[in-house]
């Protein structure tokens, strides 16, 4: 049985100031996709994969910390998007339905790119930081549907 992070609303403090957890978890999945299209960029193939899960990977977490107000302490891009399905059940099936083989690479990015003998080539790295943006834009738009606004 998986256990749910959950919070209120709470600040951090960094430099300068504080910000949410969600807004720094949304940090971090931009800093990861910045990293992914480095990596891209420079014929690493193997850290774009890695980044590009990690960035959809919190990017799906803050998005449903925000808009449901807790997570599953999970990896597992699939199921975090289950859980999406709490705001917009047909539109997420839909992504899911669209998207499974590519989802499913995405997520065994995370465990594969660290610690097995898989490689991963320029065409794997770029469909893998595609559909990461695509995780990301799904995310935004479901905010938008609730009247969360854009991104900051």
């Amino acid at each position: 049985m998986l256990s749910f992070y959950t919070t209120e609303t709470r600040n951090i403090i960094v430099e300068g100031g504080s910000i949410s957890e969600v807004e720094l978890l949304k940090r971090r999945a931009s800093s990861f996709l910045e990293l992914a299209r480095y990596s891209l960029g420079r014929d690493m193939y193997d850290m774009a994969a890695f980044n590009a899960e990690q960035a959809a990977q919190l990017y799906l977490k803050a998005t449903l910390l925000e808009l449901v107000g807790d997570f599953p302490r999970t990896h597992s891009i699939l199921y975090l998007l289950g859980e999406l399905k709490r705001i917009s059940e047909a539109r997420v099936e839909d992504f899911i339905r669209r998207n499974k083989r590519r989802l499913h690479v995405l997520e065994d990015a995370y465990i594969t790119s660290r610690y097995y003998y898989k490689f991963f080539d320029r065409e794997d790295a770029e469909d893998l930081v595609s559909v990461a943006e695509e995780v990301i834009r799904l995310c935004e738009e479901l905010r938008r549907g609730l009247g969360k606004g854009e991104d900051a």
